[in-house]
C-alpha cells in the first residue's frame, strides 16, 4: 500500500495522541479545534483505521495509532534534521560568493584590492575562486556554479547578465619570436588575414568570434591552426608554430615567455574585461558588494 502522507498531519497526530486532548493540542499547534479534528478524520480515513477512540470518557490511542506514534515522531525528527541541513546550506551560500575565472586578472594587483575592500564591509563572508577553462566562457555563471564571474565580452546569453568593466584594452598579436613580422614595432590586421590563429572552442559562440577579429576581416574566413582552452595551451601553440593570436593587452605577460612575443595591432576593435553575474542574483548583499569593491578597485569611489 502506497500512501502519501502530509508531515503536517503527522505533526497533529502526535500532539494529540501525546496531550490526548484535541483542545490542547489544538492550542499548542494554533489551528482551531474543528480544523485538528478534520484533519486527523482524514488522517484515518486515508490509514483506513482508527487512530484514536473518542468517547465521554475521553480520547485514547488505539492500537493502530499505538503502533504508529513511534514511526511518527521519527519521521518528524527527520523532516527536522532535514530542514536544518537546508537552512545550513541556505545560510552558507548567503555568506559564501564563488568567484569565476577562466584567465586570472594580472591587472596591476586586481583581485588583492578587491578582496581587500570586500572584507572589510563583509568580515564574516567567505571568498571561493574557481578557474574554469575556456570552453565555458562566462566562468561558471551559466550553470550556475560561480556568483559572479571575470570574463571577457561578448558572452553567450548576453542579455542574462549584468557586469560592471574592468578594463578596456587595445588588442595585440602574439606571435612566436621567429615570426617575420614579430620585427615589426606595430602590425597592420590585414597583414595577419592569411595567417593561421588560435582559436577557442566553438562552444565559446561569439567570443570565438570576437578573438579571430571576424568583424575585421571583410568576409574572409579565418585560417584556424589549433584550438586552445588555456592559458597554457596557448602558449604551447605559439611557441611550437601553430598559429598567432590576438590578445589583451593585459594578459601579455601571460603568453610572453620564452620563445613569444606581442606586438600592438591596428585595425581591431577593443577587448572587454569584465566582472559580470546572472541578472536574477544581482540583488545578493554579496554579489552587490563583490561588484562595488571592483569598481572602487578600478575605478575609484
Amino acid at each position: 500500500m502506497s500512501i502519501d502522507v502530509h508531515v503536517r498531519d503527522l505533526r497533529y497526530f502526535v500532539a494529540v495522541a501525546e496531550d490526548l486532548h484535541f483542545t490542547r493540542a489544538s492550542e499548542r499547534l494554533y489551528v482551531s479545534q474543528p480544523a485538528l479534528s478534520k484533519q486527523i478524520r482524514a488522517l484515518e480515513r486515508q490509514l483506513g483505521t482508527e487512530l484514536f477512540r473518542r468517547d465521554r470518557h475521553g480520547v485514547a490511542l488505539t492500537d493502530a495509532g499505538t503502533a504508529l506514534l513511534p514511526h511518527a515522531r521519527r519521521v518528524l525528527e527527520a523532516w527536522r534534521e532535514g530542514a536544518a541541513a537546508v537552512d545550513a546550506v541556505r545560510s552558507a551560500r548567503q555568506n559564501t560568493l564563488v568567484v569565476g575565472m577562466s584567465t586570472s586578472p594580472v591587472r596591476g594587483g586586481l583581485l588583492p584590492a578587491i578582496r581587500s575592500r570586500f572584507t572589510a564591509a563583509h568580515p564574516q563572508a567567505v571568498l571561493r575562486l574557481r578557474q574554469v577553462n575556456w570552453q565555458d566562457p562566462t566562468a561558471g555563471l551559466a550553470d550556475g556554479s560561480a556568483d559572479v564571474a571575470f570574463v571577457w565580452l561578448p558572452l553567450p546569453g548576453q542579455d542574462r547578465y549584468a557586469w560592471t568593466v574592468v578594463a578596456e584594452e587595445p588588442l595585440m598579436v602574439a606571435l612566436p619570436d621567429t615570426h617575420p613580422l614579430a620585427a615589426c614595432d606595430t602590425v597592420d590586421f590585414t597583414d595577419l588575414l592569411d595567417e593561421p590563429f588560435l582559436a577557442l572552442p566553438e562552444s565559446t559562440g561569439p567570443l570565438r568570434g570576437h578573438w579571430l577579429a571576424l568583424g575585421s576581416r571583410d568576409g574572409r574566413p579565418p585560417r584556424i591552426g589549433a584550438e586552445i582552452a588555456s592559458t597554457e595551451e596557448t602558449y604551447e601553440a605559439l611557441a611550437a608554430g601553430l598559429g598567432v593570436c590576438l590578445v589583451a593587452a593585459g594578459n601579455v605577460p601571460l603568453l610572453t615567455l620564452g620563445g613569444v612575443t606581442a606586438r600592438p595591432v591596428r585595425g581591431v576593435p577593443p577587448s572587454r574585461y569584465v566582472l559580470a553575474w546572472r541578472q536574477e542574483e544581482g540583488h545578493r548583499p554579496l554579489v552587490r558588494a563583490y561588484a562595488r569593491a571592483c569598481r572602487q578597485a578600478t575605478q575609484g569611489p
